[in-house]
């Protein structure tokens, strides 16, 4: 039997994910290639541009072998946990040149890519974040990609790679992911919120006595309604952008019976 080409295998993701997960690895290598100085700051961050690309690294390993079957327990599906595993992961892992991680960036993104194309979509993984299938593994390590492609600009000063269609690509991640890192803050709330991404996707947000339930399409009679830019929101929901900001700059316009809700809302959940 021949080989299937690598179009036609990509294609078995949904669309344009595949495409985005190597672009993204390509974009943030490109960012670190021939660089010297990995010992930077990163804006925001306690760890170095070195320790970020590392973790970045690490992270893109972790997804291709959970998506080619390999058990890799790694916390224990809370934010907190994740932030100690990712800790514990860097003081294991000595690289922090930014041309080898750069192709281990690049590589593992692949890797992951060729792992999920032998699987079923909807089959189930075990993730840090809990249990999802393949196709939304995918989505987790897009996202995760993007946030810290985010930050690496920053850096160096060089434009990030976040966009409107990646966001997209992004949100069934984002859908399946929020109810896992509710905040103590959402602690006794019952409200109803309708996100909408400006050109974009919809969905709903239920907190019932502190409990989330989300789900794609705009509730009926949400308590608030909030109409944002996608890029913007993504950074804020990564915890990368202040919202009363975002708010200042028009990136963010709220309504309802219960507007005010709006700026309490990035506070009900921990970034991942």
């Amino acid at each position: 039997m021949e080989p299937t080409p690598a179009r036609e295998r990509r294609d078995a993701l949904p669309e344009g994910l595949a495409e985005a997960i190597h672009d993204t690895a390509e974009e943030i290598a490109a960012l670190l290639r021939g660089r010297t100085d990995t010992d930077i700051p990163v804006p925001g961050s306690t760890w170095t541009l070195g320790e970020a690309a590392a973790h970045l690294a690490q992270a893109n390993e972790l997804m291709a072998d959970i998506a080619a079957g390999h058990d890799r327990p790694y916390g224990d599906g809370t934010p907190q946990s994740l932030a100690a595993a990712n800790e514990r992961s860097l003081a294991g892992f000595g690289e922090r040149g930014a041309d080898p991680l750069a192709e281990m960036i690049v590589a593992q993104a692949d890797a992951f890519l060729a792992a999920a194309e032998q699987r079923p979509l909807d089959e189930t993984v075990i993730t840090p974040l809990g249990s999802m299938d393949v196709a939304t593994l995918g989505s987790y390590l897009l996202t995760h990609m993007l946030g810290h492609g985010y930050d690496l600009a920053r850096a160096v000063g060089r434009p990030h790679m976040l966009d409107g269609a990646r966001v997209g690509l992004s949100m069934p991640f984002m859908i399946t992911s929020m109810p896992r890192v509710v905040a103590p803050a959402a602690a006794g709330l019952t409200a109803r919120f309708t996100i909408r991404l400006r050109g974009g996707q919809r969905f709903g947000a239920t907190f019932t006595d502190g409990t989330l339930t989300v789900g794609p399409g705009p509730l009926s009679r949400p308590d608030c309604t909030i109409l944002i830019e996608p890029v913007t929101f993504l950074l804020i929901a990564l915890g990368r952008c202040d919202p009363w900001g975002a708010m200042a700059r028009g990136r963010v316009f709220t309504w309802g019976r219960k507007p005010w809700l709006a700026p309490r809302f990035p506070a009900l959940f921990t970034a991942p």
